[in-house]
Order: structure tokens, then C-alpha cells, then sequence
């Protein structure tokens, strides 16, 4: 089984904190449309005719596309691919963008995933961070899309800005929990250089992220979300029993998938691709039929290793021993297994069920860890 990612590169203003690649500016939208529909011809073989079972529209602001463009995507993929009848189809959509006939097109398009853009409940934060929305609607939209049907919902959350502090996350985590959704998203704020709060850090507008408070609000929305039936199963990710994000959860289990757009990546085992992150230069080489739009990176032992080491750390599945064994030679088992036994002693990491896991203090470094055991 595998999945198809979509990135749609546009959003109606820009936020603070984001470095990932958009426009606000909509005049070439059908042209980027027409390329995706082309991308996906070109590329058609990328998976080997294996079964689709997830459909992704990141971006960007994909709820800014209309029905018409939403469906032609998705009658090319029916189109060209097997596409499994339980297959999850998500969409990321931000709050001011889901009406009632926002939500009436999504249904009839049979899109069942809803990944939410709300980031904070705090009017202040939210213009801080230049969100197009405001806390009324972060709740009211989520309301609407249950009452419209919409059972499989995630939204995003973001803590470790200024406006955060223990008592400030306690209210947010709790309304996010009233508001009964199955899945929630949250990520620690990071200063990104090519992003508006990364040239306020760099004058001294704005200052250095808290890594401690940071620490602590991550606990405690750990300790908070499992009290209430969310089990933590990636390090940013929170779902209750049978709504874990499927095309996420294949990234980190190291399925195949395709991405069409532009800095779209995609993974077939062997070799990683990355689209290039210009909307004009996508458009015209892709409709030029140029293999220059994107770059291909054939994977070594080592680098799938490393990979395998940092997005299975991550999760509650943990990196295998078995898979270790089987997939990679001894001098790296062997280097592996010094190393990990350090964090073992530390009690960051520990062994169960055949497979190395973190504990709740390890995930606070993560990272640091995986990039560690690299080979």
C-alpha cells in the first residue's frame, strides 16, 4: 500500500512562524492545478502500480482550492491508480475557510480527513502569528464540520511562543479536549531564518524560544491528553484509539509514496525525490516535460539506516531489533547496539517487546538521540 501527497502552495496571507514553500498570490493557481494533473501522468510508474491507500492535500491552504479543482485531482488519481475503497483522503484547511459550503463540496468529493489549522484559542497570539482567523472560529468551524458529518478530525496546535505559560497551555489543552475531536497535532514553536519572527530574532525584536518552558508545557500535554483516552504515538501526535493518521503513520513505518508539486518529496525505498520550491519554474519545466524539477538522492544502506533510526524513534512502535537484524548488516547492528545502551542506562530509552523505545523524558530529546545512533 502506499500514499500520494499533494502540495498546494498557495495561502491567502503568510504567518509568522512558517518557512514552508507557498504564495499568496493566486494568478498562476489553474496553471499549478494543470501541472499537478501533469505531474501525475509523468509519474505514474513512481509507485509500481501498488494500491493507493492515502490521499493527502498539505500545503499551503489546500481549502482555498474550489470543488472543481479539488475533484479534478482527484478523478486523475482514480484515474491512473488503484485506489483502495477504505482509502483516508485528507485535507488541511484553516478555520476561516470552512463555511457550510466549504464543508458541503468536501463532502460530496468524499473527502474524509480533516486536518485543521487552528494553532491557538488566544485572539492576541493568533494576530501575533498573522493567522487569518480568529478563536470564535477555531471552535465554531470544528462544530460545523461535526455537524455536517465529519468524524475524522485533526487539529494543529502550537505551544512554546511568549504568549505561552503553564496555566495559558492547561485552558488551551482543555478546550482543544472539549471540543471532542480524535486527533491532535502539536509543535513546538521553532525559529525559522527565512521567516518573518526569524528576522525579528535576528534584531532583537523577538526573543529565543524557552527550551525549558517549552520542556514543561510538552509534558504536561502528554500527561494531560493520555488522562483523556489520546494515546501518544509520535512525538507531535495524538490520537484516540483508531483515528492515528494513516499517511503520516506510513512515513514513519517507511511506506512508499509520491509527492506532486512543487517541493512536494517522494519515497520509493530505494531513492528519496524532492520537487523544486518554485511555483514558475515547476509550471514551465514541468509542461516542458524536464527532468530538471526536481532532485533524486539514491539511497545508501547507511542513509536508509539513519532514516529508519529517526522516524521510528519517534513512535510508539519504536525501532525493531528483528527489523535491525534483517535489513542491515552486522558492523552497523554492532554500532547501533553500543550506543543505544547508553541511553538505556540513562533511562531515556528502554527494550520491550523486541523493539527500543523512548521514555517520557527521552522524547523531550528525541532528536538529539536519533542523531546519535546515526551510523
Amino acid at each position: 500500500m502506499s500514499g500520494i501527497y499533494l502540495h498546494i502552495p498557495f495561502c491567502k496571507q503568510a504567518c509568522n512562524y512558517c518557512d514552508f514553500h507557498f504564495s499568496t498570490s493566486l494568478k498562476n493557481k489553474t496553471s499549478l492545478i494543470d501541472s499537478l494533473l501533469l505531474e501525475l501522468d509523468l509519474r505514474f510508474s513512481y509507485l509500481n502500480d501498488k494500491h493507493i491507500e492515502t490521499i493527502y492535500f498539505g500545503g499551503g491552504t489546500p481549502s482555498i482550492l474550489s470543488e472543481k479543482d479539488l475533484f479534478l485531482i482527484l478523478n486523475k488519481i482514480h484515474k491512473l491508480y488503484k485506489v483502495s475503497p477504505n482509502t483516508e483522503i485528507t485535507l488541511e484547511s484553516n478555520p476561516d475557510d470552512l463555511n457550510n459550503d466549504k464543508l458541503n463540496e468536501l463532502k460530496r468529493l468524499e473527502i474524509n480527513r480533516l486536518s485543521i489549522g487552528l494553532q491557538s484559542f488566544n485572539n492576541e497570539e493568533l494576530i501575533w502569528m498573522n493567522r487569518a482567523h480568529n478563536s470564535i472560529q477555531s471552535e465554531s468551524c470544528v462544530k460545523r464540520a461535526q455537524d455536517k458529518g465529519f468524524e475524522n478530525i485533526t487539529i494543529d496546535l502550537i505551544y512554546g511562543s511568549k504568549f505561552s505559560n503553564l496555566a495559558n497551555w492547561k485552558r488551551t489543552l482543555d478546550k482543544a479536549i472539549e471540543l471532542n475531536v480524535p486527533h491532535i497535532s502539536s509543535y513546538n514553536l521553532t525559529i525559522e531564518e527565512k521567516t518573518k519572527l526569524g528576522h525579528d530574532f535576528k534584531i532583537k525584536k523577538e526573543d529565543e524560544i524557552d527550551d525549558e518552558k517549552s520542556s514543561e508545557l510538552f509534558v504536561e500535554m502528554i500527561e494531560r491528553l493520555e488522562k483523556n483516552n489520546f494515546i501518544h504515538y509520535e512525538i507531535s501526535n495524538f490520537g484516540k484509539e483508531n483515528f492515528f493518521s494513516k499517511h503520516n503513520s506510513n512515513y514513519w513505518k517507511g511506506k512508499e509514496y509520491i509527492g506532486i508539486g512543487p517541493s512536494a518529496h517522494s519515497f520509493n525505498g530505494n531513492s528519496r525525490q524532492w520537487n523544486i520550491s518554485n511555483n514558475n519554474i515547476y509550471i514551465k519545466n514541468i509542461n516542458e516535460k524536464q527532468a530538471d524539477y526536481f532532485e533524486l538522492e539514491t539511497l545508501t544502506e547507511e542513509n536508509r539506516f539513519n532514516e529508519y533510526i529517526l522516524t521510528s524513534l519517534r513512535t510508539i512502535w519504536g525501532i525493531s531489533n528483528l527489523f535491525l537484524k534483517s535489513n542491515f548488516n552486522t558492523e552497523l547492528n554492532n554500532q547501533f547496539s553500543k550506543k543505544i545502551n547508553k541511553y538505556i542506562e540513562k533511562e531515556l530509552v528502554f527494550f520491550k517487546d523486541d523493539c527500543f523505545k523512548l521514555t517520557t523524558n527521552g522524547k523531550l530529546f528525541a532528536d538529539k538521540i536519533a542523531s546519535e545512533l546515526f551510523c
